[in-house]
């Protein structure tokens, strides 16, 4: 909500990000069985499910703005495929106060998203790949392509 008014190129652009800001955590914490019917996926972690299933209720109730769909449907893993409203929703959700991993780092960022998107937005998905490899997680495809369209 608050970089909009800084990186949105338009009235349109600033209202799509706050929207998408708004809606993709939506489903968060539905229960699983929600989450795998309204996607039809049974085989995705879970923890990647509730974005796709905002996505698609948010399209049953008559949302057309492809950007928003989009951006939500894709937050936590990323696609090549976005504009500046799904890229802006991917660095605000890792750089969103009250995580309790990289504080200072994931401030600092945050303070220079206004004025250097696309460097911030490399660093981000930088960030994210390195602590999921850490972790051992699932590097997906669209997460690959995405690192590879920023870098």
């Amino acid at each position: 909500m608050q970089w909009a008014p800084l990186i949105a190129r338009d009235a349109s652009e600033q209202t799509a990000m706050r929207d998408a800001g708004a809606w993709h955590d939506a489903l968060r914490d539905a229960p699983e069985p929600l989450l795998r019917e309204l996607t039809g996926d049974t085989r995705s972690p879970l923890d990647v499910l509730h974005g796709p299933a905002a996505a698609v209720l948010l399209e049953r109730d008559g949302e057309t703005r492809v950007d928003v769909i989009e951006a939500v449907r894709w937050h936590t893993i990323g696609s090549a495929r976005w504009g500046r409203v799904g890229r802006a929703l991917y660095m605000a959700d890792f750089l969103e106060p009250g995580r309790k991993f990289a504080t200072t780092d994931r401030a600092f960022l945050a303070a220079q998203a206004g004025h250097d998107f696309d460097g911030v937005l490399r660093q981000v998905v930088r960030m994210r790949l390195e602590w999921s490899l850490r972790e051992g997680l699932e590097i997906f495809p669209e997460t690959a392509s995405f690192w590879n369209s920023v870098r």
